[in-house]
C-alpha cells in the first residue's frame, strides 16, 4: 500500500478527494431539496397542496 504513494503525491490526491466528496454532498443535498418529501427548508406539505375541479356530468339523452 505504501508503494501507490510513490506515485501520487499525498497532497494533491486527498485534496481532489475532498473536493470530490465535497462537490458530491452538495449534489445530494440540492437532489433532496427538489423533493417534496425531503424538503426541510420549506417542509413536506409545500409541494404537496394541489387543487382538484370536479366538473358535473352531464347525461345526453337519445331521441
Amino acid at each position: 500500500m505504501w508503494r501507490i504513494w510513490l506515485l501520487f503525491d499525498p497532497r494533491r490526491t486527498l485534496i481532489a478527494l475532498f473536493t470530490f466528496l465535497f462537490a458530491l454532498a452538495v449534489l445530494i443535498h440540492f437532489i433532496l431539496l427538489s423533493t417534496s418529501r425531503f424538503n426541510w427548508i420549506e417542509g413536506p406539505s409545500a409541494a404537496a397542496k394541489t387543487t382538484s375541479i370536479e366538473l358535473p356530468l352531464i347525461k345526453k339523452e337519445l331521441v
